[in-house]
């Protein structure tokens, strides 16, 4: 009887999940980049300086990880002022009424060759829509030289400007779209350990 209840609590335990440890992003060392087709001959890059939130994460299994960020929308840098002014009014991001983008991560699956799929929610503009982005899984964790442990991924996909309200149009006498309605992501992050 007692070898049975000890049986009994060893499976137990051994089936408890890992607890998630909270990881913080570092808003130094983090950016969330895009980059969208000009005139249909080149790109145009810029990126969000300030990227804030954390991550549930037990260092094992990414498919339970838990994804919370949120974006300063006004961070927002082309290397261009002036066009920099314009993407923050409301022919883009609305500045003034939608500081902020956020994610938030719904699922994680593999996807083979040691990448995974992450599904979530980003809201921008007051608009919420399901997301699918290609996931590196964690790097590290490494401890810096002031001792605090670190972890890096990065998450990169397209999104469809027009599901979240962005319509700003402009067409060129020959057809060609000014800006085009499909933008390249990619968010890096570096963690830290809480």
């Amino acid at each position: 009887m007692k070898r049975l209840a000890l049986l009994t609590v060893t499976a137990v335990l051994t089936a408890v999940p890992a607890l998630a440890q909270t990881w913080q992003i570092d808003s130094a060392h983090s950016r969330a980049h895009f980059a969208v087709r000009h005139l249909g001959i080149s790109d145009i890059r810029g990126d969000f300086g300030r990227v804030t939130g954390t991550v549930e994460y037990d260092g094992k299994d990414l498919t339970k990880a838990r994804i919370t960020a949120t974006i300063d929308v006004s961070s927002i840098t082309t290397r261009v002022q002036k066009r920099d002014e314009h993407l923050k009014t409301a022919d883009f991001f609305d500045v003034a009424n939608h500081p902020t983008m956020t994610f938030v991560s719904t699922a994680i699956a593999p996807a083979g060759n040691g990448r995974y799929r992450m599904t979530g929610n980003l809201t921008m503009r007051g608009v919420t829509k399901p997301v699918t982005l290609d996931l590196v899984p964690p790097a590290g964790p490494v401890t810096d030289h002031q001792g605090t442990v670190k972890i890096g991924a990065a998450a990169s996909g397209t999104i469809n400007r027009k599901d979240f309200g962005v319509n700003y149009h402009q067409v060129l006498p020959d057809g060609t779209l000014g800006v085009a309605d499909l933008i390249q992501i990619q968010i890096d992050v570096e963690l830290i350990g809480k």
